[in-house]
Order: structure tokens, then C-alpha cells, then sequence
């Protein structure tokens, strides 16, 4: 199911919170800005005299009352119906009658027969079957299945995959003993797995208390899961005993030992990782030797391919640990939500993309794609381990001016060790009052006296640091570090663009004629084959290239073209593409000579088109490949 467009619009005020023209959601909605101004009329009407979107000359933002309107139930909408539908046949083990149902629904036997076909549709992957016989239906499949149902319904009633009580309450009913608040039984297993040692994953224990109340939801109706095997496990009797103890306290129901067994694993393989202070040596007793090998290889090949330094023992160990708990979920299509997902692909591509070469890799190993929750997963594994590296990369050197008196420049430079040292690194201190300003070459100059010429290098500070002069000193070494960035992302663009690959317009074309039509202008110049256009497309299917709400920027895996380029194509007005539409379509062809451009092409050019008066400004104006090349180098000119 998806979301109503209303239902988006909303999503999006809420999550920009600053003021959004009604052509910029008309673009990313795949609407006209008229549709935009009827859905903001109904979304206003949900709140009975308040205010859930407001109007202004700069267009639309969320106003004070969008969360409650958010909240909303859709109570009698054809969603809510379905859900009801869902439950009742979960509820009725031997079906229901047709027309019996549209009476308790209020709705006549030809909607629920519609709302039926709908069923059908759900079940698809999910191991059940919908079953018609005269007037009465039932669904055949294990009770697991069933479950999984559930899960899928109650996710599906929210927007970014994160653990929402309202939403669980409407899917499991409202006097379901599984709908209690659930703060409480959430902080006490969060408090007992720590205690045993344990980091407890928060993004993923909210996924885990949800499959616990559809779990003690069924109990409380008899239908719960047999036991499948004697489990000689102790961690996992350890932690089936914990839950057994608070279900009963928070729930009343007691766990069987098949429940146990299950919610024990789901615990184990979603929720928690080693403690830091845990040795190498049991992380490794825990992991299966394949496992381990496979990772080991694919992070080898991925710190070569990418040139990041990730191939570290603690990492691949880790790493190994969580692609264990991934390959039981991966058996059990038990997949975790990640709420970061999307934050994670627009801000961060560049690791996001060496996480989908992991999960590529490792595709023979877990026998199933990742979804993109998952590789959100593996791209937090990345990213940490990149951290350290990263902020060392982009530390900046700086020259202290100051004066002698005393021990008063060691003292400064003291106090800029300790505020500022994870973004500066001071490499020299001039005590002169009259130094050669011209000979100091450092990226930035913190000086105590006024200097002779003007410079963005230079930030005057006291002798005595103060927050303000931190401050300053943090905002100079940002603008720094984005000239630099933009710098080499325009003399990148101009040299990997040409006016022979540009496109503007393609009409209702979808992902996979967009790619081909992109690739073959490069295919022409003779830039790559049709191999790399085949494996565009099945790069594409493993995770949505589209980074931003109006960039899409699919390419191959394997830097094999003979130089590295780019095609780009303007949409006007948007297409779809994965879950969402964008603008523009920059196809990307790295070869291997130009390694490492990957990176400042790659993260650079996502982070221009996530400016959403900056990508409006170059779609509107860039009608010609000069236009769009123009447009584009202002934006990044700043």
C-alpha cells in the first residue's frame, strides 16, 4: 500500500520545516501546483479549527497542528477496511462469510469482494494463500506467515519504518492485549540487556517490541508457534527467559517455549551487538568461519575498489557478526526497519554505495538482495568505521599569531588544541608583531592582532579564547572546506560533461529506457558498452540510486569505463523513479583511472542537487546543455 498524495505532502512540509513552493511539491508529487492547493484545502480540514499546513508568499510549511493530523486515523477510509479485513480473516481460522462481513462493515458484498482481490495482492512473498469458496474466504499458510502479515500491515501504516504505538494499535485492534503501551516493556529489556552486556541497537528495538505484542497477540488467542527444535543455546535461553518474565508482567501471557526460541533469536540477531570491552577472541567464537571468509574478502575488494580504509580486524569482525544475524533474518525474511534510511543515502552516498557493493558481494552468501533497510545497516557499520579516518582527512593546518608575552602563545595554542584540535591542526606560532604574512601558507591564520591585508584565511581571535572566537574559527574552517569541495567539483564536472550527453525530456519513460537512452550517448563516444548499461539496470534493482528527492545518479558497479563521464537528463516535469520522482538523471561512468574522483564526484554532485531552490533553479533554466552547465557552476560558485 502506498501513502494518499495528501498523505505526502504532508510528509515532506514536516520533514523540510521551512516554506516549500507549490511547483517544487507539484515536481517531487508528480502533480500539477492546482492538485498541490487541493490537497493543502483537505489536509487543513482534518483539524477542526486548526492549523495543519500554513500559506504564505514563499508558498507552504507544516503549521502547529501537522503532527495531529499526522495522527489521524483513517478510521472507515478503504485502508482502515482493509486492515479490518486482514484481522478478521487472521482472527478465523475456518474464514468468513462474504456477506456476514459487508454487513459487520457496512459495505456491500461487492466492496468486500473488491477489498478481497486487494488481500490477494498483499500476499504475494508472504507464504499464504487466499482461498474462495461460495461466499466464504479464508487464508492458508503457517502461523510465521501470518505474523509476518501483521508486521507488514502495521509498517505499512507508517511513513519512515520507525516502531509508531497508533500504528500498531490499529493493525492488531484496539482491545488486542498486544496494543498497551509499550514504554514501559521497552525499558525494562533495554535495562536488562545492558545489563548482561550488550549494546542494545535503538533503531532496531522498537522493530522487536512490535513482533513481541503481535507475538503475545496471537498467544492470547491461542495460536502460538510450536516448538521447532531443542535449543541447547545459552544466550538465547538466557535473554527467552527475560521475555518470558516481562510478557507476563507487562502482558499477562506467558511465552511458550516455541515464542521463546523465536523472540529470542529476533532479540539476538536485530537488537544487540558485543560491548565494546568484549575481546576479539569471543566476537570470533560466535561467528561461523564462512561467514567471516566471505566478509573478510568483499571488505578487501571494497577498500580497494572505493580507496577507504576499512579493512581493520575490529571492523571485519563486526561486520562478520552482523552479517551472521542478517543471514538468519535473511532465512526468515525477518528483515529490520531502519528509520535512517533515507538520511543516510542523501547525506552520506558515497558509503551508502560501498555498503551496496557489500551486500552485493554477499548476495551468494545470504541467497536473497538486501533491501535498503538492511544495507542502511551495513552503511552504519561503514560509516563509523570511516569516522576517525574522515575527520582526520579533513583537518585543516593553521598558523597561531600572537605575540610573545610571557608564556601567553603557549597558553593559545593550548586552548586551541583542546577546543578545536579534531578540525585544526596547528602547525606553527609566530610571536613577531610584524610577521611575513605572505610567507604563511597554513589553510588558516588565527591571529591576536590585526592584520595588514583582508583574507577569508585569517580569523581574528583574543588572546584569551572565547566560545565566540570558536565559533568563528569553526564557520571559517567550513567555508574552507566547501570552496575546496565545490572548487574541485566544477573543474570535475567541466571536464566529465559533454554537450553531445544531454537529454531534456522524457516523456513517461521508466527507470530502466531512462538508462538506456542515458547510456547509449556514452556508449557512442565510446565511453562504455552495453555490458555497463545491462549492469546499470541491475545495479538500479538492488538499491534506488535516487539520493535526493530530485537526483537520481544510476551507474554500474566495477569502474570499467575507458574514461570516467557523465550524461545527465532533465526531467520537465518530474518521473518516477524507486519510491519516489525526480528532476535530473546524471548517469555516471567511472573508470578505473580515475579511482579517486569517485568520491568528490559522487557526494559533491548529491550534495548540489539536495538544495531544493538550487535544483528548481537549474531544471527551470537549464534548457540547453550551455544553460544547464551555466546554471549549474553559479549554484556551486555559491
Amino acid at each position: 500500500m502506498t501513502r494518499s498524495r495528501q498523505d505526502r505532502v504532508l510528509a515532506m512540509l514536516v520533514r523540510d520545516g521551512d516554506w516549500v513552493t507549490a511547483s517544487s511539491l507539484a515536481d517531487s508529487i508528480g502533480v500539477t501546483p492546482r492538485s498541490i492547493r487541493s490537497y493543502i484545502t483537505a489536509l487543513n480540514a482534518r483539524v477542526a479549527g486548526g492549523v495543519v499546513v500554513e500559506s504564505g508568499p514563499q508558498g507552504y510549511r507544516a503549521g502547529a497542528d501537522s503532527a495531529a493530523a499526522v495522527r489521524v486515523e483513517d478510521v472507515g477510509t478503504p485502508r482502515d477496511r482493509l486492515h479490518r479485513l486482514v484481522r478478521s480473516l487472521l482472527d478465523a481460522p475456518e474464514g468468513i462469510d462474504v456477506f456476514e462481513t459487508a454487513d459487520a462493515f457496512f459495505v456491500s458484498p461487492a466492496t468486500i469482494d473488491g477489498d478481497l482481490a486487494r488481500v490477494r495482492g498483499l500476499l504475494g512473498g508472504t507464504e499464504l494463500s487466499l482461498e474462495r469458496t461460495a461466499s466464504r474466504a479464508r487464508l492458508r499458510g503457517t502461523e510465521m506467515a501470518q505474523r509476518r502479515l501483521l508486521s507488514r500491515l502495521a509498517h505499512d501504516e507508517t511513513d519512515d519504518g520507525s516502531f509508531d504505538l497508533e500504528s500498531l494499535r490499529r493493525t492488531l485492534g484496539e482491545r488486542s492485549v498486544g496494543a498497551v503501551a509499550f514504554g514501559p516493556f521497552k525499558d525494562d529489556l533495554v535495562a536488562e540487556l545492558t545489563g548482561l552486556g550488550y549494546f542494545v541497537n535503538e533503531f532496531g528495538i522498537g522493530d522487536v517490541v512490535m513482533h513481541i505484542a503481535i507475538a503475545a497477540d496471537r498467544i492470547s488467542r491461542g495460536r502460538a508457534l510450536e516448538v521447532a527444535h531443542a535449543d541447547d543455546a545459552p544466550q538465547r535461553a538466557q535473554v527467552g527467559e527475560i521475555l518470558d518474565r516481562l510478557t507476563q508482567r507487562h502482558l499477562g501471557v506467558v511465552l511458550g517455549s516455541g515464542d521463546r526460541q523465536h523472540l529470542a533469536a529476533l532479540v539476538l540477531t536485530r537488537v544487540v551487538a558485543p560491548g565494546a570491552t568484549e575481546p576479539a577472541a569471543l566476537i570470533r567464537e560466535r561467528i561461523d568461519p564462512d561467514v567471516e571468509a566471505a566478509v573478510r574478502d568483499v571488505v578487501s575488494r571494497a577498500a580497494a575498489e572505493f580507496l577507504v580504509d576499512i579493512d581493520q580486524e575490529d571492523f571485519v569482525l563486526r561486520l562478520s557478526l552482523h552479517v551472521q544475524n542478517l543471514k538468519h533474518r535473511a532465512q526468515e525474511q525477518a528483515w529490520s526497519r531502519n528509520p535512517l534510511t533515507r538520511s543516510l543515502k542523501a547525506t552520506y552516498p558515497m558509503i551508502f554505495e560501498v555498503a551496496v557493493y557489500i551486500a552485493d558481494a554477499l548476495r551468494g552468501l545470504l541467497g536473497i538482495p538486501l533491501l535498503d533497510d538492511e544495507i542502511a545497516y551495513i552503511a552504519m557499520h561503514v560509516g563509523g568505521r570511516l569516522e576517525r579516518s574522515r575527520r582526520s582527512a579533513q583537518a585543516l593546518t593553521a598558523t597561531i599569531v600572537c605575540p610573545g608575552y610571557y608564556e601567553l602563545h603557549e597558553l593559545l595554542r593550548s586552548s586551541v588544541d583542546r577546543s578545536l584540535g579534531q578540525s585544526l591542526d596547528v602547525v606553527g606560532v609566530e610571536t613577531r608583531v610584524d610577521p611575513d604574512w605572505a610567507s604563511i601558507d597554513t589553510d588558516l591564520i588565527l591571529s591576536t592582532i590585526a592584520p595588514p591585508i583582508v583574507s577569508d584565511r585569517i580569523v581574528h581571535i583574543q588572546p584569551f579564547l572565547t566560545d565566540a572566537d570558536v565559533d568563528r574559527v569553526q564557520a571559517a574552517a567550513a567555508r574552507v572546506r566547501r570552496a575546496r569541495r565545490l572548487a574541485r567539483l566544477r573543474a570535475d564536472l567541466e571536464r566529465y560533461f559533454d554537450p553531445a550527453a544531454f537529454v531534456r525530456g522524457f516523456g513517461d519513460a521508466d527507470e530502466d529506457a531512462v538508462i538506456r537512452r542515458l547510456g547509449e550517448l556514452l556508449v557512442a563516444q565510446g565511453v562504455i558498452d552495453e555490458d555497463y548499461i545491462d549492469r546499470t539496470i541491475e545495479r538500479e534493482k538492488l538499491s534506488s540510486t535516487a539520493f535526493t528527492d530530485a537526483l537520481a545518479v544510476p551507474h554500474a558497479i566495477g569502474m570499467t569505463a575507458t574514461r570516467t563521464a557523465i550524461s545527465i537528463g532533465i526531467a520537465e516535469p518530474s518521473i518516477a523513479w524507486g519510491d519516489g520522482r525526480v528532476q535530473v538523471v546524471a548517469m555516471v561512468a567511472f573508470s578505473e583511472s580515475d579511482r579517486a574522483a569517485f568520491q568528490t564526484v559522487f557526494e559533491q554532485l548529491v550534495e548540489v542537487f539536495s538544495e531544493r531552490e538550487s535544483v528548481q533553479r537549474i531544471v527551470r533554466r537549464g534548457t540547453t546543455f550551455g544553460a544547464f552547465l551555466d546554471e549549474l557552476v553559479a549554484v556551486v560558485d555559491g
